[in-house]
């Protein structure tokens, strides 16, 4: 009888061992993954900082309100970069248990998902903007219009750059069903077997 304690709990140990390793992999993607998005959107904002900087010209033409507008509105962006690079950087993938691991992930994406609703709010603010620029009453159209170009513009990409995270992110989805395997709710306890 001892043999079979010691080797269930022997089973148990290696079980919830071999589990914590996949936890800390599964973290280390998620967070490398995160970094990595920070990365181009840091490198997305410099260039545009640098290129809006340089071409705005000293006329106040649309093309010189466009480029002040993708230089100011890339500073957010940088910060924001930052800031997520600095967050995901200081995270220890082996420090997320079963539950955080899964909270951290999708919560990750419901902010992807709802920049990208905040995203298409940019582009329709951008068109609203090029819209009013066409009418000759309004004072200063070629500043609607550049600016109109800029949301656009920046809204477009961060579109793509948020939905295209949201993919890359939830392609690890389907490894959290497996952890979550023998887990059940009896409703007065939680039940959790293993098969073997």
């Amino acid at each position: 009888m001892r043999w079979i304690l010691a080797f269930l709990l022997l089973f148990a140990g290696g079980w919830l061992w071999s589990q914590s390793l996949d936890l800390t992999d599964f973290n280390a993607r998620r967070l490398q993954k995160q970094r990595s998005a920070m990365l181009v959107l840091g490198a997305w904002s410099v260039v545009n900082i640098g290129a809006g900087l340089a071409l705005r010209g000293q006329d106040k033409t649309t093309t010189h309100h466009f480029h002040t507008m993708n230089a100011a509105w890339n500073t957010v962006n940088l910060a924001i970069a930052g800031f997520g690079y600095w967050s995901a950087s200081r995270s220890d993938p082996g420090s997320f248990d079963l539950f955080s691991t899964i909270d951290e992930q999708y919560k990750f994406q419901k902010i992807l998902l709802f920049n990208a609703g905040l995203d298409v709010g940019y582009m329709a603010t951008g068109l609203f903007l090029i819209e009013r620029s066409r009418h000759p009453d309004r004072a200063n159209p070629a500043r609607l219009k550049g600016f109109g170009q800029s949301l656009l513009l920046q809204g477009g990409f961060l579109f793509a750059f948020d939905l295209v995270n949201y993919w890359i992110h939830a392609r690890q989805n389907g490894q959290i069903p497996g952890w979550l395997e023998g887990l059940s709710f009896t409703g007065q306890g939680l039940h959790w077997s293993i098969i073997f």
